[in-house]
Parts: C-alpha cells; sequence; structure tokens
C-alpha cells in the first residue's frame, strides 16, 4: 500500500467512525439537561465528542479515540454564546485525555504534544521537497512514546507517537495552530504537518478556515466524486482557480459553525452526496475539504461544521458537475 492509499484508506475510516451507544447515551442525558437550563440561561451548543482532552493536566488529546475494548472516555462539549456574535460561536473544549488505569485501548491519530498542548495530524499535506521553504525556527525534538494505552502522565512536552523527529514552526503560520516535524531519509526530505484544533472557540468559518490562508492564495485545484473516493480511483478532476472558487472560499469564511452531533454525522456520513475538493496554495500546502449536498463543509476531522449560505454553495456544488 503506498502512502496515498494509506491516507485515504485512514480517512475514509475515520469518515466511517461511529459513536457508540454508551457515549450517545451521555450526550442525550446532558442535551436533556441543558434544554432546561437553557430557559434561564443563555443558549449553549453541544458539539460531539470524538475529542478526548485533559482538563486535569492542561492538556488536548487526539480528535479520535476510536474504543477497541473497554469503556471509552470522551466528555460532553459545551458551547456557549458570545453575545453580539453573528452566530452562535461553537467552543471545542479540552477534554480527558484516556486513562491508563481505565483499561481504555483506543487508536489514534498522529500527535505531538508541544507547549502544553496536543498537536494532531493535519487534514492539510505537504510533500517533503517543498518542506524546506516552509520550514522555520526549530522548535524540539519528539520523544516518541504516546501509544493507545498512555496515561495522562506520558503526555509530557514533546511526547508523540511519531518516534523521534524534529518539530518546526511552519512559516506563514502561527505556531500556535500549526507546527511540522521534517526528517531525512536518505537525502530525501519527509514533512507531516500537525494543527492544534481543540481548546478553541469558532465563531464562523474564519476562525477554522481562515487560519489555512486559502483566501486570494489558491493556485490550483481539483475535486473527485464520492464515488471516485469511496473506491480509492483517484478519478481527480480539474477545478479553475477563478471567480466562482473565490467566491466559494468567500462564502465559507463568512459560513456558519455547525456543532457536530452523532446525529448530525449519522445522517451525513450515511448518505453519498459528497464532493471533495483539494486545494494547492501558493505555498504548496494542500487542503482537502469534503461539501455535503445539503450544504456544509468539513476539514478534516474538527468537530465541526460550516454552513454556507445556500445560494452560494449550491452555485459551486452545480458547478462541479456529477
Amino acid at each position: 500500500m503506498n502512502e496515498e492509499q494509506f491516507k485515504r484508506n485512514y480517512k475514509k475510516a475515520v469518515d466511517h467512525m461511529r459513536t457508540n451507544d454508551q457515549m450517545k447515551k451521555r450526550i442525550e442525558e446532558t442535551l436533556n439537561t441543558q434544554r432546561h437550563e437553557q430557559k434561564h440561561q443563555r443558549k449553549t451548543l453541544y458539539i460531539a465528542a470524538s475529542v478526548v482532552i485533559a482538563a486535569s493536566v492542561g492538556l488536548a488529546a487526539p480528535s479520535i479515540w476510536q474504543q477497541v475494548n473497554g469503556p471509552t472516555a470522551p466528555a460532553t462539549q459545551v458551547a456557549q454564546v458570545t453575545p453580539g456574535a453573528s452566530f452562535d460561536p461553537v467552543v471545542i473544549p479540552k477534554t480527558e485525555l484516556p486513562d491508563s488505569k481505565d483499561g481504555v485501548k483506543a487508536d489514534m491519530l498522529q500527535l505531538v504534544v508541544y507547549q502544553g498542548n496536543v498537536y494532531t495530524q493535519s487534514a492539510t499535506s505537504l510533500d517533503g521537497t517543498d518542506a524546506l521553504a516552509l520550514r522555520g525556527e526549530k522548535l524540539g525534538t519528539t520523544t516518541g512514546g504516546i501509544h493507545e494505552l498512555s496515561g495522562k502522565d506520558e503526555y509530557r512536552e514533546l511526547a508523540s507517537n511519531i518516534g523521534e523527529a524534529d518539530i518546526y514552526a511552519v512559516n506563514g503560520y502561527d505556531t500556535n495552530f500549526r507546527i511540522m516535524s521534517y526528517t531525512e531519509i536518505d537525502g530525501q526530505g519527509h514533512a507531516q504537518l500537525f494543527d492544534q484544533s481543540n481548546g478553541i472557540t469558532i465563531g464562523s468559518g474564519e476562525d477554522l478556515i481562515g487560519k489555512l490562508h486559502l483566501e486570494g492564495n489558491v493556485a490550483s485545484a481539483q475535486w473527485e466524486t464520492f464515488a471516485s473516493w469511496n473506491n480509492g480511483l483517484q478519478q481527480l478532476q480539474p477545478l479553475a482557480a477563478d471567480k466562482a472558487l473565490n467566491s466559494f472560499i468567500s462564502a465559507l469564511y463568512a459560513a456558519k459553525p455547525v456543532a457536530t452531533s452523532p446525529e448530525l454525522e449519522e445522517r451525513l456520513y450515511g448518505q453519498e452526496d459528497r464532493k471533495i475538493i483539494y486545494l494547492t496554495l501558493e505555498d504548496k500546502t494542500q487542503v482537502q475539504l469534503v461539501l455535503f449536498g445539503e450544504g456544509l463543509v468539513r476539514y478534516g476531522n474538527v468537530p465541526v461544521f460550516f454552513e454556507i449560505k445556500k445560494a452560494a454553495f449550491q452555485a459551486f456544488w452545480n458547478n462541479l458537475g456529477e
């Protein structure tokens, strides 16, 4: 299996992940409590707990912990309304890291702990040959050691599950959002981007999508049908980096954030009306976005969707073809 096939199989597995019944029950119970409290307090939103984070140690865990055996440890996540905001912002909090004493065994995204936060494998890729131009200040070297049964105390600074690798800032990007690993094997560079997409508040698409620097920086683009993606056919079709794409990106920046929920994911991922677009930016980073036919867009595994104004979304969706 080559690297591209691995990435596709991995993303496919992520897309088909489902919240278990125990987690769903906890979320429903909390939602009922929250609805009662809404009569007296500000409106709140709940997002699906696909992220496991450690509030007690101030660390954020990977956005995916797929339970294999034993109890899972997701926590219901709450978003509060900020008065005056255009949309109800979605807050992606830091929740609990798995406790090895609970016997939790989980599969996880690749991750790096940096400055008290967990940065997880980015949905943006970067070829090793292009990485040197973006490689910034060296931030340290990972120590490895994190695995499915690691306890909270093992999530120390620069701990990771990628082995030993040098970590760098990424030129043009805030280290509070993005860092990268860079290694050379037989003279060939290999880079991987890591994003911190938890412990953040998203009031509009700009609060997340804006960090990717899409606007005005798309050098080329392609798209793929769900059937092609789902079957690993890689039948990429050209997409003009023109006014229509720019308008779509502008609409995405202004989009309404919609918190994930088990019900929403069940509905969206139970259908096949999806299209995937691939944007190569001027700095050579490659961004993948998933479009859902009912007007939502998602970046990676961040537990939020973006709802674009219907007319803007539909025009772009139709322009892609079938």
